[in-house]
């Protein structure tokens, strides 16, 4: 008889692969704009950048390169208490009693909460690209979900009013 799935005491999820890549990606151009303001010599009239420029030029390449690294800012914490996200422009906390589910759709690019309201709302941390770690936070998501559940009173059922 198989055994029953444990609950999590915590869920912390990242998006390994995307953040791998946006520091790659704001290395490559922070590097790249750094070399072109240091290789850039105000020598002749082909080349008429001074030193404000070429300023100006590492400056962009370090102002591109961290807002890359923002790209990489998703994060999913959830334990008894409730589930936090944080999405690249927006942050929320929810307690365990506004989720309905945990939605991760096999052609889904990002998981999805279910909210009580009726509402939807994407966990950009937890990407298909991420494959079984995804598939892991999720699964511990539902679990601290159906704990939260199972430790709910029953609501009341009283007679009608028309009865």
């Amino acid at each position: 008889m198989p055994t029953p799935p444990t609950t999590p005491a915590r869920i912390s999820a990242v998006p390994l692969l995307m953040r791998v890549v946006c520091t790659l990606l704001a290395v490559t151009v922070v590097v790249v704009m750094v070399v072109t303001a240091l290789v850039t010599h105000p020598s002749d009239e082909l080349n008429p950048f001074d030193a404000a420029d070429r300023v100006a030029i590492a400056g962009i390449g370090l102002f591109v390169g961290a807002g890359i690294l923002l790209l990489g800012r998703p994060r999913v914490d959830a334990d008894a208490s409730g589930i936090r996200v944080r999405n690249l422009l927006g942050q929320r906390t929810l307690p365990w009693a506004a989720v309905r589910g945990v939605r991760f759709d096999r052609r889904a690019w990002v998981a999805t909460l279910e909210l009580a309201n009726g509402d939807a709302m994407a966990m950009t941390a937890l990407q298909a690209v991420d494959g079984e770690r995804a598939a892991t936070a999720v699964e511990g998501l539902r679990a601290l979900l159906a704990a939260d559940v199972a430790a709910r009173p029953a609501p009341a059922h009283g007679p009608l009013l028309h009865e």
